[in-house]
C-alpha cells in the first residue's frame, strides 16, 4: 500500500500543515510561511514546515489529534475544536475557554 492510500491511525507519525484561527477569523498560529506573513505573525527565527504529530501520544490538543485520525496524505480538512478538546474551559492557559478553528493538510504519514 502506498503512503497516499494510508489513513492516519493511532501510533502513526503524521506531518501536517495547519492554520489556526479564532472564531471570527483572527489567525493565532500557522506552519505556513506565506500565511504567517499575511497574518502579521511571521518570525524569521521560526522554521516553517509541517508539524510532526505522533497520533495518540498526547503532545497536541485532543481535538487536533482526533481530527487527524482517518486523514490521508494531501487531504485537507477544516475543524472546529471546542474548549473541552483544546485548552479547557477554564485554567491558566491564555487559550483556555476558547473555541479554535484549524485548517489541516496532511503532507506525510509514517507508520511505525
Amino acid at each position: 500500500m502506498s503512503t497516499l492510500e494510508l489513513k492516519a491511525q493511532k501510533g502513526d507519525t503524521v506531518s501536517v500543515h495547519y492554520l489556526g484561527r479564532y472564531p471570527g477569523g483572527k489567525v493565532f498560529d500557522t506552519s505556513m510561511e506565506k500565511e504567517a506573513k499575511s497574518a502579521g505573525l511571521y518570525s524569521p527565527a521560526r522554521d516553517y514546515k509541517p508539524l510532526q504529530v505522533i497520533l495518540g501520544a498526547g503532545k497536541v490538543i485532543q481535538g487536533f489529534d482526533e481530527a487527524l485520525i482517518g486523514m490521508k496524505v494531501n487531504e485537507e480538512k477544516e475543524v472546529v475544536i471546542p474548549p473541552e478538546k483544546a485548552y479547557g474551559k477554564t485554567g491558566n492557559h491564555p487559550m483556555a475557554g476558547k473555541t479554535l478553528q484549524f485548517k489541516l493538510r496532511v503532507t506525510n504519514i509514517k507508520r511505525p
